[in-house]
């Protein structure tokens, strides 16, 4: 518990100086807080200084034992002695190692964040920095990487310039309370072995280590905030999760230029992409192959489509069913259904256009789902699985297609087929609709 350190007012002062800053952040603020040291300093000061901000106090339990508990269940009691909204959360199932506690851990926060409108803060330490700097660079990270809790973001980190000993005498002066979690000092954790032995010993030897690795992480965010802003000047964003890229803004660059650009282009779509993706994505780009199309981890997908790249996720986010409007336009997922005004459809060669049967019941658009059938010209149901194959649909566009459903039967697959009751016929009750599909981020049908 640090009870060897005499309080100092300079660490109270400069922790609280740093906390204060956040006062300028537009949007109300989001702690996150574990129940550690640092975090509960950064509760403290905060809730003091600016407990108008405060939108919540947002603590994980991630299921690794009493100590977790203990830790989640003193942020709470702490937060509502303070008068402060407190959002808690368990983990549903116990992680195995640093990375799932973290993407469950953060999954948490920006969920918080999004449902209260504000923006996360954490406690993170200039420490943590130089730790997650030396980490970088032992995994042989490129400039991007070694940015690390500097890169530009989101996150508000308002003590990134206070080291851990002055954080411990803030709370000896302050007395904080806080929770040891045993698993902090497990050498089963690489971040620990990193803490308790390399640095330490590269300290020993080479005293300026710190020093060199912040240097280097500065120079780093530098670098990486001046590409960011080339790939914001080359691509465009035009729906989530997709971005596009001119080709003729590539031109000109080599191998170790695109190697540069392509994962700030693809953080744009919220992609993140190792090495071995971009070494991938920069062939595909210097091949220069019209109507080219090459797949990424995580189901994403780079097509050379006319004049641009254009990188989307191959499998489309799941998209709520949907009621057919019959006025306006639905926009759901990549394809658009609206109504046709104007004479009826001539013939039934357009599949991107339809007459739905005018009747009461609802008429709905969703995914298609296995085991889903419609039926043919000649009256039997067949699979929608096969009438996509048969319509040239390649696998990995299958996944999220819409199909029309009117009183609890599928009568349209957009672009691909409708049933006999989607049929143009005179003298039926019925409303034409069309449908719009934005094929790699083109309305064309």
């Amino acid at each position: 518990m640090c009870d060897d350190l005499p309080p100092q007012d300079d660490a109270v002062s400069a922790i609280d100086g740093a906390v204060a800053a956040l006062r300028r952040e537009p949007r109300p603020l989001v702690l996150a807080v574990s129940g550690g040291l640092d975090s509960m300093v950064l509760l403290d000061s905060a809730a003091r200084l600016l407990p108008d901000r405060i939108a919540a106090v947002a603590t994980f339990d991630h299921r690794t034992g009493r100590a977790a508990r203990a830790a989640s269940r003193l942020v709470v009691r702490q937060a509502r002695a303070r008068g402060l909204q407190v959002e808690a959360a368990v983990s549903r199932r116990p992680g195995r190692s640093e990375a799932e506690w973290r993407r469950a851990r953060w999954h948490f926060l920006h969920d918080v964040a999004r449902r209260v409108g504000g923006t996360v803060v954490t406690a993170h330490t200039q420490d943590d920095q130089v730790e997650t700097v030396l980490l970088r660079a032992l995994r042989h990270a490129g400039p991007r990487g070694l940015a690390a809790l500097h890169a530009p973001g989101a996150i508000r980190r308002p003590l990134l310039a206070v080291r851990r000993e002055q954080i411990a005498r803030y709370a000896l002066a302050r007395g904080v309370a806080w929770v040891d979690d045993p698993s902090n000092a497990s050498l089963a954790f690489r971040r620990n072995r990193v803490r308790h032995e390399l640095l330490p010993a590269l300290r020993r030897v080479h005293p300026d280590i710190d020093r060199e690795l912040l240097a280097l992480s500065a120079r780093a965010a530098i670098w990486r905030r001046d590409v960011e802003a080339v790939a914001r000047a080359i691509s465009a964003c035009p729906a989530p999760e997709v971005v596009h890229v001119a080709i003729d803004s590539l031109r000109g660059y080599d191998r170790a230029g695109l190697a540069m650009l392509w994962p700030a282009v693809a953080a744009r779509a919220g992609l993140a992409l190792d090495r071995r993706g971009t070494e991938r994505l920069v062939g595909f780009t210097m091949a220069g192959v019209a109507g080219g199309r090459i797949q990424l981890a995580g189901g994403w997908q780079v097509a050379q489509v006319r004049d641009r790249f254009v990188l989307r996720r191959a499998s489309p986010s799941t998209v709520e069913e949907a009621e057919l409007p019959l006025t306006g336009v639905l926009r759901w997922g990549r394809w658009s259904f609206f109504r046709r005004q104007g004479p009826a459809i001539a013939g039934d060669d357009d599949v991107w256009e339809a007459r739905l049967p005018a009747a009461p019941g609802r008429m709905t658009v969703r995914g298609w789902m296995p085991g889903d059938r419609m039926r043919g010209a000649d009256g039997r149901p067949r699979r929608v699985k096969r009438f996509l194959r048969d319509a040239g649909i390649a696998g990995v566009d299958r996944a999220g297609w819409p199909v029309v459903v009117a009183d609890g039967e599928i009568v349209w697959i957009p672009g691909v087929r409708r049933s006999d009751a989607a049929t143009a016929r005179s003298g039926r009750p019925a409303v034409s609709f069309s449908c719009e599909f934005d094929d790699w981020g083109a309305a064309g049908r």
